[in-house]
């Protein structure tokens, strides 16, 4: 028998045990019988506390069934068989992500594979990774995480902090590498960093930057991230705009110090294009908008001046920094001074119209707007352009091309799992894992 059937059919097996119901009860429910395995239904698109013990009472219904979230041993009757630990990752790094939380009310050992991070490792050296939006909006003192799609949604837990930490109250930067999310801000008089980690759903204060820094560019690509420019600050209230860049690594945990540009810059964008981390506008030490660019060389260390590519770009006092996001190797940007989608022609280096985007960009100079790329789309949050203006987020998403003959087709994501977040997004990025 080969590997890759016992693979498929222990798939189904689990699939079939972690069936998802549509009701939207709210529920966990299990058959009252134990004369056979038991299915897991689950009946609610929030996905609870990961931390969070499970509950052990037990109602009764009407209907004879028993509603109940209940941590089950390797022996229960759920009978799962064991499998060699390998293959038994294999099957598991194959299930959609947003399953994985209940692995933890079927036994303990799937709870402990899963927060070994083997899994995770294996889900990116097969290519079976999926995205994963990490989201705050204004007003909002913790994150939520939402699938590809937005329609299940998981609340990460709140900061270790004291509810007058001044971290809360300042400006965060925030991105993604490998299963880690990195979340900065001015912490009194000095720069934090936090991490969480998805495989054990917690938060760790670090590692720190060798340069800590704000209003930085970055860019993911796989398990790392690159970072550079930004505001550097001092103890005694003094900042500096600085150029320098380095390389995280979230499997080590540890930050890489890589050449500097060769211009400093704060209020700047990443990202990753063709192999290369690129960074783009910002202001210089003299608060000057700055239309090059700049493209960062791995294998040689080295960065590259790309002249004029923001030289079309409308800057207003409240400019925030550029909102871009590649596509299939293509790098597209939100106009928020005409609310428009453009693409960069990098044999002219020009970027041409495509059209417009269904949110409102241009009235905070495009604060308050999330613009990335999901997969083979690009993903657009903010306030509605709509005729009915609400409080509350709008996501659309659309699969992009390059070709300005072609028109733009958005679509909105309805209901959003029911989650009322601000329209105002503080902090958003893609993580892939």
């Amino acid at each position: 028998m080969s590997k890759a059937y016992v693979v498929a059919e222990g798939m189904d097996y689990y699939q079939e045990m972690l069936t998802l119901g549509q009701d939207h009860t709210g529920r966990i429910r299990a058959s009252s019988s134990r004369s056979r395995p038991r299915k897991v239904r689950i009946r609610e698109y929030k996905i609870p506390d990961l931390n969070a013990d499970p509950c052990l009472d037990m109602d009764e219904e009407d209907t004879g069934e028993v509603v109940v979230f209940r941590p089950q041993d390797a022996d229960y009757s759920l009978n799962v068989p064991q499998l060699p630990y390998e293959l038994e990752v294999e099957i598991l790094a194959r299930l959609p992500r947003f399953e994985y939380w209940k692995l933890k009310f079927l036994n303990k050992r799937f709870s402990r594979l899963l927060k070994e991070g083997k899994i995770f490792k294996v889900r990116r050296d097969r290519g079976v990774v999926e995205p994963s939006v990490f989201m705050r909006s204004h007003g909002d003192t913790k994150w939520t995480m939402f699938d590809k799609n937005f329609e299940n949604y998981q609340e990460v837990p709140e900061l270790p902090l004291p509810s007058d930490s001044s971290f809360f109250l300042g400006d965060k930067e925030s991105l993604c590498a490998g299963t880690h999310l990195i979340v900065t801000g001015n912490e009194g008089e000095s720069i934090a960093l936090w991490r969480y980690e998805l495989e054990t759903s917690k938060w760790f204060k670090g590692p720190a930057m060798i340069t800590p820094r704000i209003l930085f560019a970055s860019a993911t690509c796989g398990s790392v991230a690159f970072v550079a420019g930004g505001l550097k600050m001092y103890g005694d209230t003094s900042k500096e705009v600085v150029n320098e860049a380095e390389k995280y690594d979230s499997g080590t945990k540890t930050w890489t110090r890589l050449r500097g540009m060769h211009k400093r810059r704060q209020f700047c964008s990443g990202c990753f294009l063709r192999g290369k981390f690129h960074v783009l506008g910002g202001k210089d030490e003299n608060d000057k908008n700055l239309t090059c660019g700049e493209r960062y060389d791995e294998g040689t260390d080295t960065w590259e001046l790309i002249p004029d590519i923001l030289k079309d770009t409308s800057f207003s006092s409240i400019q925030s920094p550029p909102l871009l996001a590649v596509v299939n190797e293509n790098l597209y940007s939100l106009e928020t001074s005409a609310n428009e989608l453009r693409v960069y022609d990098t044999n002219a280096n020009a970027w041409k119209k495509l059209g417009d985007v269904p949110v409102r960009a241009k009235s905070n100079g495009g604060w308050g707007v999330a613009f990335r790329s999901l997969g083979d789309k690009l993903l657009v949050i903010g306030e509605s352009v709509g005729p009915s203006r609400t409080e509350t987020m709008s996501v659309y998403t659309c699969r992009p091309s390059a070709n300005p003959e072609e028109k733009l087709l958005w679509e909105e994501s309805k209901g959003c799992c029911g989650v009322k977040l601000s329209h105002f997004i503080l902090n958003c990025c893609v993580m892939i894992a």
